[in-house]
């Protein structure tokens, strides 16, 4: 099924410390001061949106296709240059579940090269299953974040467990850097990155039992937002 809204653009932001640092130190690699600074994003496909249920097909030339565990707000109405506080969110539709699936291969090569990654990222992002307002989350709000559990399952399995509160940056931070000297629009989507332990990256592998693979059944859960569910099928789609 489509996703439960119409997708204008899509930035995904790195803005779990844990995440950053733990797939950072697998390469050797410190974390970079530069991190600390601003609330870095990469542009996606708005195209390649898919829904829950939907299936997911690797891309051409990939065998190390991985999902990631995100939360994702949605913008409602028309806003430029936002301040970096709670005010900020009056902007938004409400908030959802976010795949970001990923062909670990792929983008070895590509961010290799330094500039971010393209065709590693762009052949399928999930969104789903439901579009929940801010209003009635706003119990679980406090210091710019939504404290909310968050669970990925393959099979059947829990590879992933974390918390949305554990973000370093927050969702007013997130929508007052992507509003900078520009105009968010109607169906803009901002996705959180992912959350620490969300990947098979992070994870690693060897302690999974491998990356994805066709008959897997991936399904994110994050609390009051619901559970998001995708197949993945052989090969690419044609």
């Amino acid at each position: 099924m489509p996703a439960p809204f119409p997708v204008a653009s899509l930035r995904d932001f790195y803005a779990f410390e844990q995440h950053v640092k733990t797939c950072r130190a697998h390469r050797g690699l410190d974390m970079v001061p530069q991190w600390y600074q601003v609330p870095v994003f990469y542009f996606s496909n708005p195209f390649c949106i898919i829904g829950d249920n939907d299936p997911v097909h690797a891309p051409h030339g990939s065998a190390a296709l991985d999902y990631e565990l995100e939360l994702a707000c949605v913008v409602g109405q028309r806003a430029r240059d936002l301040p970096a506080d709670d005010s900020a969110l009056d902007c938004l539709a409400g908030f959802t579940i976010m795949n970001d699936w990923s062909a670990r291969d792929l983008q070895r090569a590509e961010m290799a090269v330094g500039l971010g990654p393209s065709k590693s990222k762009d052949f399928a992002t999930s969104l789903g299953p439901r579009l929940v307002p801010f209003a009635e989350l706003r119990d679980c709000y406090r210091d710019g974040r939504l404290h909310l559990d968050m669970t990925a399952t393959v099979n059947g399995k829990i590879y992933s467990r974390g918390n949305a509160g554990s973000m370093y940056w927050t969702w007013p931070q997130l929508l007052a850097h992507a509003s900078r000297d520009t105009e968010l629009q109607p169906g803009d989507v901002l996705g959180s990155g992912t959350v620490g332990t969300g990947c098979i990256l992070e994870l690693t592998p060897e302690a999974v039992g491998g990356w994805l693979k066709p008959g897997d059944i991936v399904e994110l859960t994050i609390e009051r937002l619901g559970m998001l569910k995708n197949p993945v099928t052989i090969g690419p789609e044609t």
